[in-house]
């Protein structure tokens, strides 16, 4: 019977169980995030030799006209090492780790989850999922809001895959904010594009500036990609203590110089 036991356990029948239970479940990206782990023992005996859990999300790859919807992880982190799970018995003990600066902001459709797991050998490794609701780290919400003083609303939040850009932060994929100009900037930006780079420093970004097209030069130029205009820069945690309005003016001045 214990060998049947065994049996089953090893396809995740009768298998030992982990729940990960957050103390919150919205946090600003690169925020520390706690809570308890509790793994249920089964119906046998099983060696575990970690629990890890990877902070994950999804992005949107095109290729050949095909889009799809891709699960990545952000990070991983191991909660505990080799232990030895006796069966029916109940193991609960707490956890903590530091999200990425660089984990995805939940705005548009971009989901973020913890997914818990127990690496077993030789069986199925039993996995749990909570949903996090991630805010941008509080660099770029800086930026934010003074994309917001310069009247720009946001259309669109998507995570796309940008391997030759998000390389410099270990990722296959990069997180886009697409702005529309509702005033100032009205009628000489179709839209401006922006990908956040926080680190515990400042943000960098990388901006897109796409000129609205004017007379036969601008419909050209319009057409073959010329009005596009890719800008980086840099906000130090100095330049962003002064506040939004301050990005804003240097964010103003800058786009101003590619009309």
């Amino acid at each position: 019977m214990s060998m049947f036991k065994r049996m089953l356990a090893s396809v995740g029948i009768g298998a030992a169980q982990v729940d990960l239970m957050l103390h919150q479940d919205t946090v600003n990206a690169g925020e520390m995030i706690s809570g308890v782990v509790r793994i249920q023992g089964g119906r046998v005996d099983q060696q575990i030799s970690d629990v890890y859990a990877f902070v994950m999300t999804r992005y949107l790859k095109e290729q050949n006209d095909t889009k799809t919807l891709i699960e990545a992880p952000v990070a991983k982190f191991q909660l505990t090492g080799e232990l030895t799970v006796q069966a029916e018995q109940v193991y609960e003990f707490p956890v903590s780790f530091q999200l990425p600066n660089n984990t995805p902001a939940t705005l548009g459709r971009t989901p973020v989850w913890i997914q818990t797991g127990l690496d077993i050998k030789e069986a199925i490794d039993p996995k749990d999922q909570d949903q996090l609701q991630v805010r941008p780290h509080p660099y770029s919400e800086v930026v934010l809001e003074a994309v917001n003083e310069l009247g720009f609303r946001l259309r669109e939040v998507t995570c796309e895959y940008a391997p030759a850009i998000g390389r410099e932060i270990g990722l296959p994929f990069v997180q886009e904010f697409e702005f529309v100009p509702t005033m100032q900037f009205r009628g000489q930006l179709d839209e401006l594009e922006i990908i956040f780079f926080p680190d515990e420093d400042g943000v960098d970004l990388l901006l897109q500036i796409d000129r609205k097209a004017r007379g036969l030069a601008g419909i050209f130029a319009e057409a073959t990609g010329t009005d596009e205009k890719l800008v980086r820069v840099r906000f130090d945690r100095n330049q962003l203590d002064s506040g939004a309005s301050y990005v804003a003016d240097e964010l103003a001045e800058l786009i101003r110089r590619y009309l």
